[in-house]
């Protein structure tokens, strides 16, 4: 996948938002988990980890050929996160918790306006290859939460 096409993908999706947020594109994510992309709220920041997201497409789609959507069904939910009026108080929150049960609930939330906010700014996407992408996210807080998926 050529590094244009994706700069494309992610102009576009700035432009369609309206968002002034900085993006960087890496190759690796530099811990141990399967992170696709990030945003930093210190910074105004969303760091997109290539090789990161080609696996999980791999790992969810069993193929490369949907990458270029899911690559910015991803970036859609980071800006998610980086357009959030909630994300500050939810974070504040969150440090706040006293139980873990509290923690995932803060957590799910902020992962559910992130999911929310990319598919708004994706309509034209297809519904069920967005759904299957956000069950998969939202299915480890589901399950410490003990609740059955929305």
């Amino acid at each position: 996948m050529k590094k244009e096409r994706l700069d494309l993908v992610v102009r576009e999706l700035l432009e369609r938002s309206g968002s002034l947020v900085d993006v960087k594109l890496e190759d690796h994510f530099p811990g141990n988990r399967l992170a696709g992309g990030k945003y930093s709220m210190g910074s105004h920041t969303i760091t997109l980890y290539i090789e990161e997201i080609k696996n999980q497409c791999y790992q969810l789609f069993s193929s490369g050929e949907h990458f270029l959507d899911y690559f910015a069904f991803v970036f859609a939910h980071e800006l998610g996160h980086a357009e959030d009026k909630e994300l500050e108080k939810l974070a504040e929150r969150l440090d706040e918790c006293l139980t873990e049960q509290e923690r995932y609930q803060i957590a799910l939330k902020i992962e559910e306006n992130a999911w929310e906010f990319a598919e708004k700014l994706l309509p034209e996407m297809d519904k069920a290859f967005m759904q299957k992408i956000i069950y998969h996210s939202l299915k480890p807080y589901w399950d410490k939460l003990q609740l059955e998926p929305a």
